[in-house]
């Protein structure tokens, strides 16, 4: 039980955290904490297809979330066609 109340709070942080690097976005505590472990699977995915960690424990977790959470809202304003071309 403990460690699904700690996946959910590093979740709301990863997302909160997301969220603000990303214009700001505010998704409210269940849409951080959605947006966070959703985050934390995509990056653990990702850290692992390329074979590097980020850290262990809290603070390892903390930062696969964030990343993973910053790259899925990037993907997710991609797929609207919010994200604008530099040229």
């Amino acid at each position: 039980m403990s460690n699904m109340v700690l996946m959910l709070v590093i979740g709301a942080i990863a997302g909160w955290i997301a969220g603000q690097m990303q214009h700001g976005d505010d998704f409210g505590t269940v849409g951080n904490i959605f947006v966070g472990v959703m985050g934390a699977a995509l990056g653990g995915f990702i850290s692992d297809k390329l074979g590097i960690s980020l850290g262990g424990g809290l603070v390892g977790a903390l930062i696969t979330a964030t990343l993973g959470a910053i790259l899925l809202l990037y993907l997710i304003k991609v797929f609207r066609g919010e994200v604008e071309d530099d040229e």
